[in-house]
């Protein structure tokens, strides 16, 4: 089925399409985006001499940090996102550029920094209508699956 973008992002009433399964994909390619940004970790272990194991809390968010918003900012999805074939949209119904994935990695990292607003965020995700994270919300964008 091909689905048309409109100028804004698509109503979950009208356009359902677009946020189909949406929780299970997003689950899944965080799942994927973890593993790979621990094994980038590993390897920053080796090259390093173990200097990034003693500091991991310090590497995991710089790593965390430049894989996503540079992933983000070049395609609008991590590689997670991309292989479960779903992308960011800002509110205007566009992609993400780097200023706006760089904004965004920075919300999703100080929510998952904390339980209360981690929590927050994947109940909104859950319940919400256009399955909208915490970061999503403040920003105006949203999770949906690919246009064709």
């Amino acid at each position: 089925m091909t689905v048309t973008m409109t100028t804004t992002l698509p109503d979950p009433d009208r356009q359902p399409v677009f946020y189909d399964g949406i929780p299970a994909k997003r689950l899944f390619a965080w799942i994927v985006d973890v593993a790979l940004i621990f094994g980038v970790m590993l390897i920053l272990g080796l090259l390093t001499l173990t200097l990034s194991l003693w500091l991991w809390p310090l590497f995991w968010v710089a790593t965390s940090f430049l894989y996503r918003s540079l992933t983000i900012g070049a395609g609008s999805a991590t590689l997670g996102m991309r292989l479960m074939n779903i992308e960011l949209r800002n509110a205007r119904g566009q992609r993400l550029d780097g200023a706006e994935a760089m904004l965004h990695t920075i919300c999703y990292l100080v929510c998952a920094g904390f339980f209360l607003p981690q929590v927050l965020s994947i109940a909104w995700i859950a319940l919400g209508p256009r399955h909208q994270s915490l970061p999503d919300l403040l920003l105006g964008s949203a999770a949906i699956n690919r246009p064709r």
